[in-house]
């Protein structure tokens, strides 16, 4: 069945890595990429797309109910994948309301519209509303703790999974009061190409390129379950095509690894292909490895986050066993390729430095 989808927040990190996704795995189908293009945005990540008859970018707020609801009709869209929210916890620390109005009104905005057109109508028009959210709404987990479950109670610790769990529920209400045809799915931590640069992964591999401090939070040992962005892109395509409506998935990668650890690996990564590849050297002269020295040296413990959940993990044995799903990157490997990308696009992310 050929699909025409709408993507909100597909030109950030998640966003743009389904569609260049969504297009290579279902060619014939129709994507219109719906963002505002905030500091995270970036129409650079949708280079490759562009070009395609099948691909429309459409630059407007989700805030904009008549502009959703006009893109909505323009290009008779069934399916609505909503990625676009704010998703830097420390940025909702400083500064919360732009969380609760990208995530909790520009949700509401989202589901207003998907009603307004596909059930308001003279006939109920066949649709499916896929809102996208995160394992942070459930909190923290004990080091012995099984990892977090569809039935899982909610209980956010930032404003940031405060503003999402707000919207999860937004998303449950229009399925229990209107019988919007939604699912939802919760990741785990992604990470992978076009992964903006404030994150702890691209942050740490932009300044080892650049000779700069690695900042870790503490002494580094919490804990976070890491997604290869590319697997849960394949896990939000399995619950669009054989999810129940009205149904949660948590999509994991099973790959629980302390921060330090994963700095250090990172570390280990890099150094070994400075060994590997002497134009590295050349490229990146301010790198550790450019010397031969490692960049484990530039590991600095900064005083901890505020509030900062000390472990996350998820149980994904519900859309394993239901859908079939199972991740194909391990950490190793999906880091290695991560790493990879962001080698050959210095030109992407060397724009998108602030220092």
């Amino acid at each position: 069945m050929t699909r025409r989808l709408l993507v909100t927040g597909g030109a950030g990190f998640i966003g743009a890595n389904f569609a260049h996704y969504w297009a290579a795995a279902h060619p014939e189908d129709h994507v219109v990429v719906y963002d505002a293009l905030t500091y995270a945005g970036n129409l650079a990540n949708l280079d490759a797309l562009r070009e395609r008859p099948n691909f429309h970018f459409v630059h407007a707020n989700i805030t904009d109910v008549e502009c959703v609801k006009a893109t909505m009709r323009e290009h008779r869209i069934d399916a609505i994948v909503h990625f676009a929210a704010e998703s830097h916890v420390d940025r909702s620390i400083s500064g919360p309301d732009a969380f609760i109005e990208t995530n909790v009104v520009g949700t509401h905005c989202m589901l207003k519209a998907a009603r307004a057109v596909w059930l308001d109508g003279s006939e109920v028009l066949p649709h499916r509303f896929h809102h996208v959210s995160t394992d942070e709404v459930y909190g923290s987990l004990a080091p012995d703790d099984p990892g977090f479950h569809e039935q899982q109670k909610y209980e956010p610790n930032s404003p940031y999974s405060a503003s999402k769990a707000a919207s999860d529920h937004l998303v449950r209400a229009y399925l229990h009061t209107y019988n919007l045809q939604v699912t939802t799915s919760n990741c785990s931590n992604n990470y992978g190409p076009f992964h903006f640069p404030e994150k702890l992964i691209p942050l740490c591999i932009t300044n080892i390129l650049r000779g700069l401090p690695l900042p870790v939070y503490g002494d580094g040992s919490n804990i976070r379950d890491w997604l290869y962005v590319e697997d849960h892109c394949r896990g939000i395509d399995l619950v669009l095509q054989a999810g129940e409506v009205g149904e949660i998935y948590n999509i994991g990668g099973n790959n629980e690894w302390g921060n330090l650890a994963i700095v250090k690996l990172l570390c280990e990564q890099m150094d070994a292909r400075f060994v590997s590849d002497p134009v590295l050297a050349q490229r990146f002269p301010n790198a550790p490895g450019a010397s031969g020295a490692q960049s484990e040296e530039l590991i600095q413990f900064v005083t901890d986050r505020a509030g900062h959940d000390w472990r996350y993990a998820i149980d994904a044995s519900k859309i394993t066993r239901e859908l079939g799903y199972a991740p194909r990157e391990s950490f190793e490997t999906g880091l290695g390729r991560t790493l990879d990308w962001f080698l050959e696009r210095e030109d992407w992310w060397r724009p998108l430095l602030v220092s």
